[in-house]
């Protein structure tokens, strides 16, 4: 009977270390879980949009700083003296343009007064065409009366003259007519060419715009010798000191947004397939083992970089031993949000992480 009751406890015992193998398997299985992970955020490359020496340094490395804190300044006086000599030549094209202006206003009157002239010359035409038929006729009425005697010669000759010299007085009237002509041909010439040089009229104008879009840049490039930090963060790697030259577009500082921490757990290709958008995670960072971190699964990642097949020496492709019956698994990132961060955890970039996914709960009752 001893016999029978050491075996049964002996299967039970081995029944219950199976049972609790199982269910660990089981868990691990369907509860994928990797010690490789990595806490990332986004890092802000501070780049200055202007070049010059640093004459003041508000930050030290490794300091939090808000959005809009001033983190250094440089030199304005160059970009002072741009922007005032931006705004001189600001002021000298509106003169100049006033100039123009004045010309188009002496054009215009020029195109008028050469109209009038033409309206003028018209119109002494006209008359003199009625006194020239008037004083033809006087002249045939006198050239018939001296034959019959009843006219002196004096007379025909007053009238022969009068005759002429209006013919001779159109003559100068088309002649003035053709002057005119030509004068507001001239005028109108004058008046385009002044027009186009001048362009659109106050502010259309294109030297206008012109000179005001020197002037916003110039003040712009003021505003840039002051660099400040575009969100709340952490300095990181600050290496400037006063007097530090910095150039245009050359990073020179990291800022870490607080507000855009993650985790990036690297789970093997064979453990991703129930992994989905929602499910329950839970972080453990390495810095603080006791305190795990509420999360949740944003997304997994759509490929990795190959390594087999790049080019390599001599334009060949770089492929790497491995043994046939060895197939190692790749892993994939599964990019983790944190939802909740307790207060004495303190986040750091590329710290190292241990990652739970529990693929069949949603995000909710996850550490108490």
């Amino acid at each position: 009977m001893k016999t029978y009751q050491r075996y049964l406890m002996t299967g039970i015992v081995v029944l219950v270390a199976g049972g609790a193998l199982f269910f660990k398997y089981w868990e691990y299985v369907t509860n994928p879980w990797t010690r490789d992970g990595q806490v990332r955020a986004d890092v802000i490359q501070i780049t200055p949009r202007v070049s010059g020496p640093i004459i003041r340094l508000t930050v030290k490395d490794n300091q939090f700083v808000k959005a809009g804190d001033l983190l250094f300044q440089i030199d304005p006086r160059t970009f002072e003296a741009s922007m005032a000599e931006a705004r001189a030549q600001y002021d000298k094209t509106g003169d100049t343009n006033l100039g123009q202006e004045k010309e188009i206003d002496a054009a215009n009157a020029q195109v008028e007064a050469a109209r009038a002239a033409i309206q003028q010359a018209q119109s002494a035409i006209k008359q003199l065409d009625s006194l020239i038929e008037k004083n033809k006729a006087e002249l045939g009425r006198q050239n018939d009366m001296i034959g019959e005697g009843a006219t002196s010669q004096r007379s025909v000759d007053r009238a022969k003259a009068n005759y002429t010299g209006s013919v001779e007085q159109r003559n100068g009237a088309v002649a003035a007519l053709a002057q005119s002509r030509a004068a507001l041909s001239q005028a109108k010439s004058t008046l385009a060419k002044t027009q186009a040089d001048l362009g659109a009229v106050g502010k259309n104008n294109a030297s206008i715009r012109e000179a005001l879009a020197a002037i916003r840049q110039a003040e712009l490039n003021l505003e840039f010798t002051q660099v400040k930090a575009p969100v709340d963060g952490y300095v990181t790697n600050l290496n400037l000191r006063l007097g530090s030259n910095v150039v245009a577009n050359q990073p020179i500082l990291a800022l870490v947004d607080v507000s855009s921490y993650w985790v990036h757990g690297f789970f093997k290709e064979t453990s991703i397939e129930n992994i989905r958008a929602g499910d329950q995670a839970i972080v453990t960072l390495m810095t603080y083992p006791d305190t795990p971190i509420r999360g949740s699964v944003d997304s997994l990642g759509w490929g990795i970089s190959q390594q087999d097949g790049s080019t390599g020496s001599a334009l060949l492709p770089t492929v790497s031993p491995t043994f046939e019956w060895i197939r190692l698994a790749q892993r994939v990132p599964v990019r983790i949000h944190l939802t909740e961060v307790p207060k004495n955890v303190a986040l750091r970039v590329g710290t190292t992480a241990s990652v739970l996914i529990r693929t069949r709960a949603p995000d909710t009752k996850l550490i108490k």
